[in-house]
C-alpha cells in the first residue's frame, strides 16, 4: 500500500492530497515521509494498521492452571512469546510477564492475589482493630452525609415556604 501511494504520486498519477484520501493515509505528512524514504533508498517496511495484529491482542482473564500451561508452551518453543499469543488468545505482555515471574519464582509465583482478603480469623489483634477502625469511618463518613442531606433538605424546604 505504501509502494502503491508513493508511486502514484512520483509518476504523476496523483497528488498527494488525492493518494493521501485514496489509501486512507491518516495525513499527508505520512505519505510525504514515505516518498523521501523511497527516493532515499530507505525500506519502505509495511505497517499492520487495522489488521488485527495478534501481538496487540487485548488480555484476558486466566486460570492459574492456563497460566502455567501457557508459561510451559512458550519456554518449551523456545521462548516464542507470538506462538503462545496466538494459541492462547492472551495479550504479549501477560505471556511475557508470566515467563518472567515464572522463571524468577516458579509456579506460585503466576498466582493472582489481586482483591484477596484474609478471613477474619486469621487476622490478629492488630489487623483487627485496624479493620474495625476502618468500618467505623465509613460508617461515620455515611452519617455525616445523611445528616448533611437532611440539613440541605430543610434548608430547601424553608425557602420554599417562604
Amino acid at each position: 500500500m505504501k509502494l502503491a501511494a508513493v508511486n502514484e504520486v512520483l509518476s504523476g498519477d496523483s497528488s498527494i492530497e488525492e493518494a493521501t484520501n485514496k489509501h486512507h493515509i491518516s495525513n499527508r505528512s505520512v505519505l510525504t515521509k514515505w516518498i523521501s524514504k523511497y527516493t532515499n533508498e530507505i525500506e519502505l517496511k509495511p505497517t499492520h494498521k487495522g489488521k488485527g495484529l495478534s501481538h496487540m491482542n487485548k488480555g484476558r482473564k486466566t486460570t492459574f492452571e492456563e497460566r502455567i500451561e501457557i508459561v510451559q508452551y512458550t519456554i518449551a518453543n523456545d521462548l516464542d512469546y507470538q506462538k503462545a499469543v496466538v494459541k492462547y488468545g492472551v495479550s504479549y505482555q501477560q505471556v511475557y510477564a508470566w515467563v518472567r515471574k515464572y522463571q524468577a519464582g516458579r509456579e506460585e509465583a503466576l498466582q493472582d492475589h489481586r482483591g484477596r482478603k484474609k478471613p477474619e480469623e486469621e487476622l490478629d489483634e492488630h489487623e483487627r482493630l485496624k479493620l474495625r477502625i476502618k468500618e467505623l469511618e465509613a460508617r461515620n463518613e455515611y452519617l455525616e452525609m445523611e445528616n448533611d442531606f437532611a440539613k440541605k433538605l430543610a434548608e430547601i424546604k424553608r425557602r420554599n415556604t417562604r
